[in-house]
């Protein structure tokens, strides 16, 4: 991991500003969506991308009422469900 050489102190709300060069550099815009990971002692943020609820994965996502689904979930479970997958060129990616 990188150190900055930044530090910042929480405000009386639990509040950090990041720093206009680092928003830059990791090419954050106002309003832009933040993950929040713990690991071990460290906070770690990052730039949030939408990604399958199941799997986590990012490639070949749709969203259906609100929620983010990759279409290779929405296959295997529409087979668990007992569905047959025609193949054709949409379903092939």
């Amino acid at each position: 991991m990188k150190s900055t050489g930044v530090i910042r102190k929480l405000d009386e709300l639990g509040r950090i500003t990041i720093p206009i060069e680092l928003r830059r550099s990791m090419q954050l815009d106002e309003k832009d969506a933040l993950e929040i990971f713990i690991e071990g002692d460290r906070i770690i943020l990052a730039k949030h991308c939408d990604s399958d609820i199941f799997t986590g994965s990012r490639e070949d996502l749709i969203e259906y009422k609100g929620k983010t689904i990759s279409r290779k979930t929405i296959k295997k479970l529409a087979e668990l469900a007992g569905f047959t997958i025609e193949k054709t060129e949409k379903t092939e990616k």
